[in-house]
């Protein structure tokens, strides 16, 4: 809601009010210099005591009581050598003060007041995050620093993060690699480049494990671990998300569908994804199955485990359908499994072989010991998105599991996910709808788009407004020319009132009227050009404010993220260190070799639940 806000403004005072100002100010600096001039005079000649009230001291001089002397001249002169030195330093004060703040500095003062954001401080977030019991987390997630009172604001462990940040302005540098650096526990980030893997990979893997999911050789990562997607597939219920999130994941919001047929592909895609689960086949056995529609392996897989005939009746259903029905549902699934296809992204989700002692990646194991998960991809021809937001998912997801065993339904330390291109690399459909519900999870989500338009393109208009208005931080960063969402964001900044001033004459006679106007903190031209380092915050509750951006470049670690650049940089001739060998430079920060401890409490498939069942398959 737009907030009214009382400014003087500079029409506040009329002219002829500010010359009676300057005439007193000239009077008293004239009348006060006098009587300076012949005190100090006085006592320095030693003549009589001149009376302490400036005004009858100018009297007496102007009468001939008091002479003027030479000394005072001196005294009165050196007096306007230190104004015109103190009128010098303040102008240039004045001129350095504006050449180190930014043009729209000067909204800064209008937004909201220090007491206002109060929750947001380090103060104030360390007590939410003690009431939380994170206290041994830090305060939480920090934004940046206040343009008007120099005041360090964070996002607590319970906030959720919603960035709108154009193309080059900063959004890796001061959001993204902050928060990861920063962040207590287990990290989950999603990229289209290789910057936030290489500022951050050796920071983070002194807080454990450092995992680079990169099927699309975003930054020439070997695949020296795998993760299986069908191990996020306990019942059918699962299958079904994950087959949704297959789809959803490549296809527009405002894609045109067929009733019948979508529906139907997602169905047999989740059927043949359950009858790849509980067969233990790779997940490349879903496209073979695609490709001939009269197989009905999967059907007997599922008929043949207990529980799961209502299923293998739909799978049934679908083979047995005429010709040109089967064909059209059997095509349609065979499109949201194409990424199968390519062999570069299928030997991360697939097994090297049955000695292949690649660890495995295990999301439940993840979220319990901490570490950092890259999950890298390209958008268009070949991408691996449906895999990078199955993954995201099947992460969030054991971090929520595991939450609701711990004291309060709270992760220990909380998770943090930088979502960086989310709407490109990331499609989560269903995002919108749980972004609040995390918060709660001690899950705190940073979802970074390059524009309101790429969320309405990936969740239409009305997911993009439930995004928005569940994220409890929102953080606009420049950069962006739609006309529309910066009318948005002015309205939201809110307004001030300017008080202005006319003189009239009629007849002789002197009239005076005031007038107010009402103005916006930041037109949309101020938002659509806003210079680096700024960004404007607009939290729940409380009025926006504007703050300094804080890349990783003026922190504390900034020496430690220069040299994973420069270890990790393709471009970058680096020497083997002393220490380790060639062999311990190229392994640092990937995954250890051993085989994952088993995890402590992740679901089991309702198929597994009997030793029975289990020997029967």
């Amino acid at each position: 809601m737009a907030q009214g806000r009382k400014s003087t403004g500079p029409g506040g005072l009329s002219a002829e009010s500010v010359l009676v100002f300057i005439g007193i100010g000239l009077f008293a600096l004239i009348v006060g210099g006098t009587w300076i001039a012949v005190k100090v005079a006085s006592a320095i000649d030693d003549t009589r005591p001149v009376s302490g009230n400036p005004i009858s001291t100018l009297a007496d001089i102007l009468n001939g009581t008091i002479r003027w002397s030479g000394t005072a001249t001196g005294v009165m002169i050196a007096e306007l050598v230190v104004l015109l030195l103190l009128a010098a330093l303040g102008y240039y004060l004045v001129l350095r003060m504006k050449d180190k703040g930014s043009r729209v500095d000067r909204s800064a003062q209008l937004m909201s007041k220090r007491k206002e954001i109060y929750k947001l401080t380090r103060e104030g977030a360390q007590q939410i995050a003690n009431r939380l019991g994170a206290g041994h987390a830090g305060p939480g997630v920090l934004i940046g620093r206040t343009v008007r009172d120099n005041v360090e604001v964070f996002g607590s462990w319970e906030d959720m993060h919603v960035d709108v940040w154009g193309p080059r302005t900063g959004k890796t540098t001061s959001r993204a690699v902050p928060a990861i650096l920063d962040a207590p526990g287990a990290v989950i980030a999603t990229s289209n480049k290789r910057d936030i893997v290489d500022a951050t990979r050796d920071p983070r893997s002194a807080k454990g494990t450092v995992w680079v999911f990169d099927p699309q050789e975003v930054c020439a990562e070997e695949p020296n671990w795998w993760w299986n997607p069908l191990s996020y597939i306990t019942d059918e219920v699962k299958a079904r998300q994950l087959a949704d999130h297959f789809v959803a994941s490549q296809r527009s919001e405002n894609a045109r569908t067929d009733a019948f047929f979508d529906a139907a592909g997602t169905d047999l895609l989740a059927g043949l994804l359950l009858a790849a689960a509980v067969a233990k086949r790779p997940i490349t056995q879903v496209y073979t199955w695609l490709a001939d529609q009269r197989n009905d392996e999967p059907e007997r897989i599922l008929r043949s485990t207990p529980g799961l005939q209502l299923s293998a009746d739909a799978l049934s259903g679908v083979i047995n359908a005429p010709d040109k029905q089967r064909a059209g549902i059997y095509g349609t699934a065979q499109q949201s499994a194409q990424f199968l296809v390519n062999r570069k992204v299928t030997r991360w989700v697939i097994p090297n072989g049955p000695n292949d002692n690649r660890p495995q990646f295990n999301p439940h194991q993840f979220v319990r010991e901490g570490g950092t998960l890259y999950s890298l991809s390209k958008e268009g021809a070949g991408t691996a998105g449906p895999l990078v937001t199955a993954l995201t998912v099947a992460v969030v997801e054991a971090a929520e599991d595991y939450a609701k065993t711990c004291p309060g339904g709270r992760m220990p330390s909380p998770l943090v996910g930088v979502l960086d291109e989310a709407a490109n690399v990331c499609r989560w459909k269903d995002l919108p709808d749980l972004y609040s519900h995390f918060g709660s999870r001690g899950i705190v989500l940073m979802t970074i788009l390059q524009s309101w338009a790429q969320g309405v393109e990936c969740w239409g208009e009305r997911g993009m407004e439930k995004l928005w208005s569940a994220a409890n931080i929102r953080v606009y960063g420049g950069g962006v020319s739609d006309a529309n969402f910066l009318e948005r964001l002015s309205k939201l900044i809110g307004d001030y009132d300017i008080m202005s001033s006319s003189v009239s004459y009629n007849k002789g006679e002197r009239g005076t009227s005031k007038q107010t106007q009402r103005h916006h903190i930041m037109e949309v031209s101020d938002l659509a050009s806003m210079p680096p380092g700024r960004a404007v915050v607009f939290p729940s509750g409380i009025p926006a404010t504007m703050i300094k951006t804080v890349p990783w470049m003026v922190r504390p670690d900034a020496a430690a993220v220069k040299a994973s650049f420069a270890r990790h940089d393709p471009g970058a001739t680096a020497a083997i260190p002393a220490q380790g060998g060639a062999s311990a430079w190229i392994n640092a920060g990937r995954p250890q070799q051993s085989a994952p401890s088993a995890p402590a409490g992740p679901p089991v498939p309702v198929w597994e639940q009997n030793e029975e069942q289990r020997r029967g398959w």
